[in-house]
Order: structure tokens, then C-alpha cells, then sequence
């Protein structure tokens, strides 16, 4: 077995900078220490988050900071949304002691892997959650379903740290590993770029479902790095192929004008 690399955990626009020392104490707590932040709302770094963290300094001083979730996660090849609203997705939901021994079994194969929670305020958005492998939903009771932020870290934190310790064998999964989050994003892009060349986002205000049905849908196939290369190979083909077409349908009309 590779060493195992602890899942990081990142922050989308996390708002109060005690919550953020509140996350890097509990990070501590289990033995994470990749804290990545995107689009903190007051800036970084801010004076509170340490003084919040109650000498657990070393996640928030290797903390890295992101203007996009992409960029965040763009390294990572097994990423779970943690929230209580799956929001209309199609991904597996699990708990935190599942999520836990996926990213174990991931980790075992040297393989980056990462816990992606949402702000205090909104949690996360759909968007956000379409570029994940699957959602974290902790079972808590729901007369009151509300948890805070570093509360939410620690459940799945200790639930990783469970697992370590108690060092199962990893399941190791057949064939390459899958892709990285930036493979994926390309193809993402690529696809998206030429479906909306093609007129295939309609009505427009549908666009954003249709784009996080089909990244979710390719997210659940689990690429690995050749079969990305190769289905952008296929859409880089389609897309030639329709410009090879539009070009012989302007020339023949153009034949057709008068002469003279």
C-alpha cells in the first residue's frame, strides 16, 4: 500500500473566519491538515481563524486559496459534497462512515481525494455539487437538522480517522484509476463549448440543468485518463465533422447564387 495521503478538506466561500479556526482545530483533532478555501468572504488570512483554532495552527498555515471550486479540487480524483439537500442530483448519497471508507480504500491507492463543504449561509449549490463522485449526507435527526460548520467537518473527520485505525484491508478497484477533477473539467468544458455551438442548450434557461445532468453523468462513469482523452477525441471529431458539413452547405448555396 502507497502512503496513505489524508483527504484534504475545502471551504466554498465560508464566511466567518472563527468558523474557519473552528474547522482547522477539528482537522487536527483527526489528523487532516489540507485545508483549501475558496472565496473566503472577508479575505485571507484573517487574525480570528487562529485564535479560533486554539493552537491548531498547521492547517491554516499551509491553508491555499481559490478563486473556483475547479482550481480547488482540480488535483483530486475521488471528491464527496458534504450537505443535507442532495438538490435535485442524480449521485449516490451515503453516510459519512461510507464516504470514509471510499476515500480510505482511494487514499490506499495513492490516489488525492477531498471533502468539499459549503458555506454557513447557503450551503452548496447544485452546480457545485454536479462535480462531485457522490453526496455525504449525515443522518442526524430531523426535529433539528441544523449542524454548524466545523460540527459538519468533525463528523467526517472522525469517521476518516475511525477507519485509519482501524486499518482494514483497502479494496483496491480494477483497471486505471479514474481520472483527475481538471481531465474531467476539460472534457466538461469541451463538451459544453460544442453543444452550445450546436444549438443543443434549449430553451436557454435550461442550461444549467441540462449542464449538471451531464456532468453528473459522466462523473458516475468514472473515467480513467485514456477514456477522457479519448471522448474528447470523439467530440474534437463531431465538431470538425459539423464544420465540414456548414462549409459544404455554404458553398453549395453559393453556387447556386446567379452569375454575373
Amino acid at each position: 500500500m502507497t502512503e496513505l495521503v489524508p483527504p484534504c478538506v475545502i471551504l466554498n466561500e465560508p464566511q466567518l473566519a472563527e468558523n474557519i479556526g473552528a474547522v482547522a482545530r477539528v482537522m487536527a483533532n483527526f489528523g487532516l491538515s489540507d485545508l483549501r478555501l475558496v472565496r473566503p468572504r472577508d479575505g485571507w488570512p484573517q487574525e480570528r481563524a487562529w485564535a479560533s483554532a486554539s493552537g491548531a495552527n498547521w492547517p491554516l498555515d499551509g491553508a491555499k486559496v481559490f478563486e473556483r471550486i475547479e482550481d480547488a479540487i482540480a488535483d483530486l480524483r475521488l471528491l464527496y459534497a458534504t450537505t443535507a439537500r442532495p438538490r435535485e442530483t442524480q449521485l449516490p448519497v451515503i453516510t459519512p462512515r461510507e464516504a470514509a471508507a471510499n476515500l480510505y480504500d482511494a487514499s490506499a491507492e495513492g490516489l488525492g481525494v477531498g471533502l468539499l463543504f459549503g458555506g454557513e449561509r447557503a450551503g452548496l449549490e447544485t452546480h457545485d455539487i454536479a462535480l462531485s463522485q457522490g453526496i455525504v449526507t449525515i443522518p442526524i435527526d430531523p426535529k433539528f437538522h441544523s449542524l454548524n460548520l466545523a460540527q459538519a467537518v468533525a463528523v467526517n473527520a472522525y469517521e476518516w480517522r475511525t477507519r485509519v485505525l482501524d486499518a482494514p484491508p483497502p479494496r483496491f478497484r480494477e483497471g486505471p484509476p479514474p481520472a483527475d477533477q481538471a481531465m474531467m473539467i476539460g472534457l466538461y468544458e469541451q463538451l459544453e463549448h460544442e453543444l452550445d455551438e450546436a444549438g443543443f442548450f434549449h430553451p436557454p434557461e435550461k442550461r444549467p440543468s441540462m449542464v449538471r445532468n451531464l456532468r453528473v453523468a459522466l462523473s458516475r462513469a468514472r473515467f480513467s485518463d485514456q477514456e477522457v482523452r479519448t471522448f474528447r477525441g470523439v467530440v474534437t471529431a463531431l465538431s470538425r465533422g459539423r464544420g465540414r458539413v456548414l462549409a459544404k452547405l455554404a458553398a453549395a448555396k453559393e453556387a447556386q447564387k446567379p452569375q454575373g
